[in-house]
């Protein structure tokens, strides 16, 4: 990592909220695409819902109320896919979601309720309706725009393609980053986002797959633009390429989610090896390890209550992690709720707005914990110290000047007298409070007495000096 690495400031204190746009909420019956499903209906590779700009900017208040402070849009540019990542053109948004109007309408309406917006950069292809590579489908090698792609051969064959593509799909052709003209144009598109609709940020798409070297031309040109522009890579594996201070600013941090899932969830890991496996990757993206993008899952991934069959208690659990560690936590929306669903497609289900449907318990302790870390600065920027690893039970202590909190997490069976050392030799009595009963625990001369720890609980302790259990 490079001496000159930093990070828009505003990322390690943000709550993210991911949204799908075609499933999330449909404003504008107007612009709906033809043959549409019916809201609520299972989601398959190429139906369509209706879900646009409007139906974002109408639901802000409830992602106010919910206490996010940022939004993570999937693709928005014209695209013939539900899912828009095969672009047709990166300057359009797609007419089934809006205008470049009802865009700009809301990123100033989510920057007045103090909500930051980023894009999804899908750079390293485009989709087959994209104009250059209609023009080379109809003009083939005479095509002034040939350049822009890989090809092998001429005339240009779907089955199987003659040109590289994005995993073997056809219709997803590659673009040739290193062609000086595929570079400006994009490179364009990067600012011209920034520039004229005042977005705050790229979740780069498989930046894996496009040399590092374009990433650190497009990371230039976006900090010349907006200083204070997030870019947050989608890596899967290995994040420290990508943390060097010349491309990303963070990573979507799946491997944390692993992790995780693997201790909250899963029961492979035990308490030893969680807080050896955080440790080791927390020391791995040293500075930058605030401004990771963490996450329960996303539109690729299971949604985090199917993960947990359907047991709220283990997505509690990994809710008080994420949302106490270091690190920006993101939302995938519907989550709150209790949305669910397996792998794409179906993780990408509608949006119940329904409110009868909404799981209350869950809904409020996302609430609860989004709250707490917007209110307490030991959550978001606070040093972070291990003061308890046996067995199944983990405990670990955020310190912020004189802020302390505690989280203990037990994924197992129920552990009996659990008590914790947090001060060699202290004599004050202090008492903590849970957040989510509001029960209370007393340190005595150091020891923080815990009793019976019940099975698949979290607890997130706060001294009483800064209770808000009456509040």
């Amino acid at each position: 990592m490079t001496d000159s690495w930093s990070a828009p400031k505003w990322v390690k204190d943000s709550i993210f909220y991911q949204i799908f746009p075609d499933r999330f909420a449909n404003g504008d019956p107007g612009n709906d695409p033809p043959n549409l499903a019916p809201w609520g209906s299972l989601p398959v590779n190429d139906n369509f819902f209706g879900g646009d700009l409007q139906g974002i900017i109408d639901r802000l208040s409830y992602l106010e109320d919910l206490g996010v402070t940022a939004i993570y849009l999937n693709p928005i540019f014209k695209g013939n896919t539900n899912h828009k990542y095969d672009t047709g053109d990166y300057f359009s948004i797609d007419p089934a979601f809006g205008t470049l109007e009802l865009m700009r309408s809301l990123v100033n309406e989510a920057h007045s309720r103090g909500l930051r917006i980023v894009l999804d950069a899908v750079f390293n292809h485009c989709g087959e309706g994209f104009w250059a590579f209609k023009d080379v489908r109809k003009n083939g090698s005479a095509s002034e725009f040939a350049g822009w792609f890989n090809i092998r051969s001429y005339p240009l064959s779907i089955d199987p393609p003659s040109y590289q593509t994005c995993g073997g799909t056809w219709y997803l052709p590659k673009l040739d980053t290193s062609n000086p003209e595929v570079r400006k144009h994009l490179l364009d598109v990067a600012s011209y986002w920034l520039e004229e609709i005042d977005v705050d940020g790229w979740r780069l798409d498989v930046p894996w797959k496009v040399p590092l070297e374009f990433w650190r031309a497009f990371r230039e040109r976006v900090k010349q633009v907006k200083s204070d522009a997030y870019i947050v890579g989608e890596v899967w594996r290995d994040a420290q390429v990508w943390l060097d201070g010349d491309t990303c600013d963070g990573v979507m941090n799946y491997q944390l989610r692993d992790y995780i899932l693997d201790f909250c969830v899963r029961d492979t890991m035990d308490a030893e090896d969680f807080d050896y496996e955080i440790t080791r990757l927390r020391m791995l993206h040293g500075p930058s390890a605030e401004y990771q993008l963490n996450l329960l899952g996303s539109h690729d991934t299971h949604r985090i209550l199917t993960v947990c069959n359907g047991d709220i208690e283990r997505v509690i659990l990994a809710m008080t992690f994420l949302f106490t560690y270091i690190g920006a936590p993101m939302v995938f929306y519907g989550d709150e709720v209790g949305l669910v669903g397996h792998n794409d497609p179906d993780c990408r289900r509608t949006m119940p707005w329904d409110e009868r449907t909404w799981d209350r318990r869950l809904l409020d302790t996302y609430k609860k914990l989004i709250w707490a870390r917007r209110k307490h600065d030991v959550l978001h920027s606070g040093e972070i110290e291990t003061i308890l690893v046996f067995n199944g039970v983990y405990a670990y202590r955020r310190s912020f000047g004189a802020e302390e909190a505690i989280v203990v997490l037990n994924p197992r069976e129920k552990q009996k007298d659990v008590w914790i050392c947090l001060r060699e030799g202290g004599s004050s009595l202090k008492i903590w409070y849970d957040l989510f009963t509001g029960n209370d625990f007393h340190e005595k001369n150091g020891h923080l007495n815990l009793g019976d720890l019940p099975a698949k609980k979290a607890l997130l302790l706060f001294p009483n000096r800064f209770s808000e259990k009456h509040t």
